[in-house]
């Protein structure tokens, strides 16, 4: 299936639901069918043609998402590229992906003009007028599903980011995953809140196609308008990353979504306590951990986070995955003992994965071998064949001969009630190496050299000596990609202001 007829049948099948509502434009699946379809002969007549890298760089909403979707009837590539990427990353990725056009909005204009060079570029507002004469009959047919729908960078935690090409029939069978891992029900209004130039995003937004839902769009996160169209717009799912839930849980109204029911969450690791808590306001029928990359969109699937919090649980539908020796070029055939922790590897036979990286052999060799993808993630089954992810190779921190991974030191420290945050890396150290180092977000109120001191106190009460932090480091916020990923190698680097510290 490709995304053109997948978006032309579902207009066919609910011609007069609501497709879009939110903030911006309310239209129904008929009306969203035609909108594309005029945008896409808009940028045909500017000689965008079929496997044109098409770079997008907006705020979110429904512009972005209509003309993500126009691309796909051009059988153009969409590249949507993050809005937090500097003037030199825009630049290398536009480079990088040899874009054709690059389409933007007044409020990224300035740094897509200085990082463009000789790619036209085109304000959305362009695109509109241009869409509203033109010619329909430019529209070719549909695509080959074998066709590249949508090119996203990594985010780039280590090094500059990695273009992911994926295919028309990956991304519809991501989509179809997502409805049935997740239990969306037929119809459900979704909160379009999540970035388009991520993988949670374009999930939410074919996925609410695939069920003929809506999809109700919020160009910007802000947790009370958030929560005002989850109220007012009867949300009944949300799939989002576990910063954004709590600042939801935070303005103390999610009680009030009453129609809200099916919880999941993606892109970073989710604490007990914030688990336990969302259990607590939402009483969801289903609350679900997707452990996933852009690469491959789904390894494993928690299926009842409620249940067994923070468990990413067993291979998805289309997914096969396997546990192997921790240690590098290891032969993917040479699985670990149960209870014993592995890297994670996941076929790339996967209807969702993708073909390999974009011009780049070297990552291609050091994460696709034998037919099986490398995610870089350590795991560990439980007596019930559920996986626990307990690390990245990357992260682990060597102190005094001792192999230790920060997410369960993480885990326990979240809970100090002078912490709002906290992010766990080795710094090195004459001594060990490298220590075991806490960078903590002091809870509001609390003097910074106070909290530090309070989570070394913690530690000492609730994790064994050999995984207490040797220090703690107080700092204003936690580094993040704009998907809440955690980049530790920015505090590896010395890149914090530190506020206040404490020591073991």
């Amino acid at each position: 299936m490709d995304l053109a007829s997948m978006l032309r049948w579902a207009a066919d099948r609910h011609p007069h639901r609501c497709a879009v509502s939110g903030v911006g434009r309310r239209l129904t699946y008929r009306e969203w069918d035609e909108r594309t379809d005029r945008l896409a002969a808009a940028l045909s007549g500017w000689g965008v043609r079929a496997g044109d890298r098409l770079a997008l760089v907006m705020h979110g909403g429904e512009p972005l998402a209509s003309l993500h979707l126009a691309a796909q009837k051009l059988g153009a590539v969409s590249v949507p590229l993050s809005t937090r990427f500097g003037v030199d990353e825009l630049a290398y990725c536009l480079a990088d992906a040899g874009a054709v056009m690059v389409l933007t909005d007044p409020a990224h204009a300035s740094r897509v003009e200085a990082a463009a060079g000789a790619v036209p570029i085109h304000d959305v507002a362009e695109v509109d007028a241009a869409a509203e004469v033109a010619d329909t009959t430019a529209v070719p047919p549909a695509p080959d599903e074998s066709a590249v729908s949508v090119m996203l960078y990594t985010s780039g935690t280590t090094g500059k980011p990695k273009g992911v090409p994926r295919t028309h029939r990956a991304e519809h069978a991501a989509a179809v995953a997502h409805v049935m891992q997740t239990g969306q029900r037929l119809g459900v209004a979704t909160l379009g809140v999540m970035p388009l130039f991520h993988t949670m995003g374009l999930r939410t937004l074919l996925a609410s196609i695939a069920v003929g839902g809506t999809w109700v769009a919020q160009p910007t996160f802000d947790a009370d308008e958030s929560m005002a169209l989850i109220r007012d717009e009867g949300i009944g799912s949300l799939y989002l990353v576990p910063t954004i839930y709590w600042s939801l849980l935070r303005t103390g109204r999610l009680g009030e979504a009453h129609r809200l029911d099916n919880l999941a969450y993606a892109g970073a690791a989710m604490t007990p306590s914030l688990a336990e808590a969302l259990v607590e306001a939402v009483q969801p029928r289903s609350f679900v951990n997707h452990f996933g990359s852009t690469e491959i969109y789904t390894f494993t699937i928690g299926a009842d986070v409620a249940a067994k919090p923070g468990c990413v649980g067993r291979a998805g539908l289309f997914s096969r995955v396997r546990l192997i020796a921790p240690m590098q070029g290891a032969p993917v055939d040479e699985e670990v003992a149960p209870g014993e922790q592995g890297q994670v590897i996941v076929s790339m036979a996967s209807a969702e994965a993708f073909g390999g990286y974009w011009n780049r052999p070297d990552a291609n060799a050091k994460a696709i071998r034998d037919g099986w993808y490398h995610t870089g993630d350590l795991a560990i089954a439980d007596e019930d064949g559920d996986l626990w992810v307990s690390g990245r190779t990357d992260d682990m921190i060597n102190s005094g001969g001792e192999n230790i991974y920060p997410d369960e030191i993480e885990a326990a420290l979240i809970r100090c009630a002078a912490i709002d945050d906290v992010c766990v890396v080795g710094l090195p150290d004459d001594r060990w190496g490298h220590a075991v180092s806490a960078f903590v977000v002091p809870v509001a109120g609390i003097e910074p050299e106070l909290a530090a001191a309070a989570t070394l106190a913690h530690a000492r009460e609730h994790l064994p000596s050999l995984k207490r932090p040797k220090q703690a480091i107080a700092v204003d916020a936690i580094p993040r990609s704009g998907v809440g990923k955690t980049l530790r190698r920015m505090l590896v680097a010395g890149e914090y202001t530190p506020r206040g510290e404490a020591r073991a």
